[in-house]
């Protein structure tokens, strides 16, 4: 009966411990690899905030305004002409000659 208890005393006791073991090592896991996800998004929004000091940076200058202005949305300084060079609908003589032939049969 003693035995039997003691057994019984036993088991108890390393399941206790096992519990108070394997509760925090499976939390510690899941820690870590919380912290791997985390790290690896720090990375990128460093990368990405380097990335955004350079076009602040790039955006003080007046030279760099300017190339925008001029390249995205079709600005002009002041006294300056824009040209714009508009693409033929199609082949040069099909316009003149579908021109052509209907004033020749209007007429």
């Amino acid at each position: 009966m003693r035995r039997a208890i003691r057994f019984l005393l036993g088991a108890v006791i390393l399941g206790a411990i096992l519990f108070l073991f394997a509760v925090p090592a499976r939390t510690w896991l899941s820690q870590r690899s919380q912290m791997s996800v985390a790290s690896h998004r720090l990375s990128q929004l460093t990368t990405e905030n380097k990335a955004l000091a350079k076009q602040v940076t790039q955006l003080q200058t007046p030279s760099y305004v300017e190339q925008l202005g001029r390249s995205q949305y079709g600005l002009v300084m002041p006294g300056q002409v824009a040209y714009a060079v508009v693409p033929s609908a199609g082949p040069a003589g099909s316009t003149t000659g579908s021109a052509g032939s209907t004033a020749g049969n209007g007429g």
